[in-house]
């Protein structure tokens, strides 16, 4: 039997906004969003937690999340600083494995099955990580820890921010059974919508309908999804 492998997603939380808040204290437990002006025909590139309390999100219009929060701070985006950070932390992601794959400057996966510490614990790899990057650059990092990609980036998402949570192969079919749909690659609300009205909420519904069907239904996203599914069943390397 094929070893289960040890994937671990890392995603910084609200990455430049958090930069930002710790670059300049004023912004500290401030509404901050990373953009264009408010008055611009721009988008959010990310926003703080203390905004997305408002309804606030990226790709959202600068002018609907000003009306959302008018008493917001809209700072333009600083690449340089932030490709800085993200330089710092795949240092530390290479101090324990050098299968690490970007998604963006704030997120990646680690494969950390065999890992240079010799750690036999994915969790407690995840946990240093964590640790290390927040020592290192005053942010915090949540992580999922799993034996695929999917199913570590979905964990990497559940107890956000500064969380870290793991998807165990036990626990697997019944987290994905109750994933609601829109969590599944590939599919946007349009789609969500699609499937919702006939009658797929969750990936326990897609699993009543075939992979022909689905794809014949909703394109790409059916092959996307009816991929993502059977995710507890993916053991090789990168999955």
């Amino acid at each position: 039997m094929s070893q289960k492998r040890k994937i671990i997603h890392i995603d910084m939380d609200a990455f430049y906004a958090a930069v930002e808040q710790r670059d300049n204290p004023e912004l500290r437990f401030r509404p901050v969003i990373v953009g264009g002006d408010p008055d611009s025909r721009g988008v959010v590139a990310t926003c703080s937690y203390e905004a997305r309390r408002f309804g606030i999100h990226s790709a959202m219009s600068c002018a609907r999340a000003y009306r959302l929060c008018p008493h917001a701070v809209f700072v333009r985006p600083r690449f340089q600083a932030y490709r800085a950070v993200s330089a710092a932390i795949r240092e530390i992601f290479h101090h324990y494995t050098d299968l690490v794959e970007p998604l963006s400057l704030d997120e990646a996966y680690l494969d950390v099955t065999e890992n240079k510490p010799n750690i036999q614990s994915a969790t407690w790899v995840a946990q240093e990580i964590r640790q290390k990057i927040k020592v290192t650059t005053e942010l915090t990092a949540s992580a999922g820890v799993s034996y695929n990609k999917f199913l570590a980036k979905l964990a990497s998402d559940m107890q956000k921010p500064d969380g870290l949570t793991v998807v165990t192969p036990e626990q697997a079919q019944s987290v994905i059974d109750s994933l609601p749909v829109r969590r599944f690659h590939g599919i946007g609300r349009v789609t969500e919508k699609n499937m919702q009205n006939r009658g797929i909420f969750t990936g326990a519904d897609l699993k009543q309908r075939s992979q022909e069907e689905l794809a014949n239904l909703f394109g790409k996203a059916g092959e996307y999804c009816s991929r993502d599914r059977f995710a507890t069943g993916c053991t090789q390397p990168g999955s």
